[in-house]
This record gives structure tokens, C-alpha cells and sequence, in this order.
């Protein structure tokens, strides 16, 4: 599968930012995007889907292409993940602000290994095959990377773990626990699954919202206290089969609002990835669903297509319509905002205001 990866980074040299457009397709390393690596089967099937690469690469509007950022922040970073075996959002899914991140002392951590047992659509998370068995030293490793970099703070998700007895909630409240021993100053933000996989579920719950052991796993993290509770619904309710497979938008929404009932001191937060076909009518209806469970916060990106495998691109949303949404949320009453063409779950999340 040849990968669209990292689209926003534009120019076919380096940059002062370390950035090379090359970076847009795995197979293609450092070498110009109208070269194709001598490992890559020279076919013409390889050569159309190239092709067809570089056509949605080109057709993108201007304002999301951008650097990636400092090549030395970067490699920082990456040189600390890789020595000791864990993993970021920020590189798994290619995210085009991790730069910005890394240099605000903010970083998104990838827990329980990088392979997910759900198939959403939308996403460049590896899928499709077993996942990793957890490594008993991961909670201690992200505190020690943490520390090492010296975050302020840290975000902590996962992959679904659907194979796991808890989903994967116990791992989140260790995690947090160990970055606090070495790192008590570092706040902990939280992107979690829905919970709703695992092991003993019963069968009854699928259509009577959350069960009993889904509001175990919510409680387990919960009462961890971190400095905040992020679920996405993703996208609106009638895109949600076609683009989050094997998850619901009401059972995303009861996530949230579980949340604030085991402790409503702990500030939610969700976010849309636009661009799948939603209309400006939806969208508004989604923020309206999310405000009624209580959600605080809000993130609006746009979709970009990590590879041809994954769903295209249907709109993409201008600066001025992302503006204007987000002036919508506040009015809302959603007391902290994101909405922009490159937002994603976890910008400027440590950001006061």
C-alpha cells in the first residue's frame, strides 16, 4: 500500500524545517515525489497509483500545506520514543502540527502498542491483524520520555484494545500514575476508546446504552484525575457506520456524559474530523448533542486522506467556515475551542485560555 502520509509537507528539497515532500509517501524516501524509490516495483499499477497520489497531493488547497516542523525538535523526540520502544499519535498518524507540539513541551503518547482491533475508516492507525501483547514496562517508559522532554504536559491515548479484559482503562490509570511519580508538575490529558469492546459484555447492552462494565472501565480512568476527559465522536450521526466501523455516535456521546457523572469537575472534550460529507447543518447538530451531555471542549479539523485504502476527501471546509464554527461553539457555551483546517485532538491542548 503506497501512503499519502504526511501531506502538508511541501517542497521537493529540505527546508529550513528539515521537511521534504518525499516524506508524503512511505515507500519514496528522500528523494523528490517524481522519483520512485528502486525498492518500489516499477509497474504500472504503481506508477498510476503514484499518479494518482501526486493528482489529490496538488488539488490540495493552499492553506494546509505547511512545514512539519524543526528537524532537531523532531528528531528529539523520535530518537526518545524509539529508544525505548513506545509510540506517539503524533508519528503513528503522521500529525501535521507534532513540530508546533513538540515545541510547546506538549506530546501525545500511543499506549498498548500501534495496532488497533477496530477498522475505522478514516484512519492511518495500523489494523487488520493481532495486536501487540502490552509491555509491563510502558507505563514507566512514557513517564521516563516525559520527563526527559521535559513536558508540561502530556496526552495520553490508545489504540481500541477490544482483545483486552478492560479495554485497556487499567493501562490508562497506571500510565498516568507512573508520569506523576517521576513528573508531579506534568498535567495529563486523556483520549480514550469507547470501552465498549473487551471481554464479558453483555449481549443486552449493544442497544441500551452503556453497561455496567463499559461505566467500570470509564470510572477507572476517571478516577485517575486527569486534567481532561477527551472521547471524539469523529464525525456527525449519519456519517458514523461508513466512517468509525464498529462504533456508535450515541454511545460516543454517553462516554462524555458518564464522565461528568462520576466526577463533573474533570473538563470533556471531543472532536469532528470534517470533510466526509457532512453538511454545516450536521455539524452544528453534533455540537448541540455534545453541549447537552456537558461536553467543555471542542476540536474541528479537517479530514485528510492518509492513503488511497481510506476514505476520500468530499469537501474541503475553508478557514473562514472552520471560523465561523468555532464562533458558533463558544456561543455554545463550550469553554475552550479549536476549530481550523489542521486542528487535531490535541492541539494546544495544555493551553490556558
Amino acid at each position: 500500500m503506497l501512503h499519502l502520509g504526511a501531506i502538508l509537507i511541501w517542497g521537493d528539497t529540505p527546508t529550513s524545517s528539515g521537511a521534504l515532500i518525499s516524506d508524503t509517501i512511505d515507500y519514496i524516501n528522500s528523494m523528490p515525489l517524481n522519483y520512485m524509490s528502486p525498492q518500489t516495483p516499477q509497474t504500472a499499477t504503481v506508477k498510476a497509483i503514484a499518479a494518482q497520489m501526486r493528482g489529490e497531493i496538488e488539488a490540495m488547497p493552499e492553506w494546509l500545506r505547511r512545514p512539519v516542523g524543526k528537524a532537531s525538535e523532531l528528531s528529539q523526540v523520535q530518537k526518545i520514543i524509539k529508544q525505548r520502544q513506545i509510540h506517539t499519535i503524533c508519528e503513528e498518524g503522521r500529525c501535521p502540527n507534532r513540530g508546533e507540539c513538540y515545541a510547546q513541551k506538549t506530546a501525545t503518547f500511543l499506549l498498548m502498542g500501534p495496532t488497533c482491533t477496530r477498522a475505522c475508516a478514516f484512519c492511518q492507525v495500523d489494523k487488520g491483524h493481532s495486536p501487540m501483547p502490552l509491555d509491563p514496562e510502558e507505563p514507566e517508559k512514557v513517564a521516563e520520555a516525559v520527563q526527559l522532554l521535559g513536558l508540561r504536559y502530556a496526552v495520553l491515548t490508545s489504540v481500541a484494545r477490544d482483545d483486552l479484559p478492560d479495554g485497556g482503562a487499567g493501562w490508562f490509570a497506571r500510565t498516568i500514575a507512573q508520569i506523576r511519580i517521576l513528573n508531579p508538575h506534568t498535567e495529563v490529558e486523556v483520549l480514550t476508546p469507547d470501552f465498549w469492546g473487551g471481554m464479558g459484555r453483555s449481549p443486552q447492552g449493544e442497544n441500551s446504552g452503556l453497561d455496567e462494565l463499559q461505566r467500570d472501565r470509564i470510572r477507572t480512568v476517571v478516577e485517575a484525575k486527569p486534567a481532561c476527559y477527551n472521547h471524539n465522536i469523529e464525525t456527525v450521526r449519519r456519517l458514523q457506520g461508513p466512517v468509525r466501523r464498529g462504533a456508535k455516535y450515541d454511545r460516543s456521546i454517553d462516554v462524555l456524559r458518564i464522565v461528568k457523572e462520576f466526577d463533573p469537575t474533570i473538563p470533556t472534550k471531543s472532536g469532528l474530523m470534517l470533510g466526509h460529507g457532512e453538511t454545516a447543518a450536521e455539524i452544528v447538530e453534533a455540537m448541540v448533542d455534545l453541549r447537552d451531555a456537558k461536553c467543555d471542549r471542542l476540536t474541528l479539523g479537517q479530514y485528510m486522506r492518509p492513503s488511497l485504502d481510506h476514505l476520500p476527501v468530499r469537501k474541503y471546509w475553508t478557514p473562514a467556515e472552520f471560523d465561523r464554527f468555532g464562533s458558533i461553539a463558544r456561543e455554545m457555551g463550550f469553554e475552550r475551542v479549536r476549530s481550523g483546517p489542521l486542528v487535531r485532538s490535541s492541539y494546544h491542548a495544555g493551553a490556558i485560555d
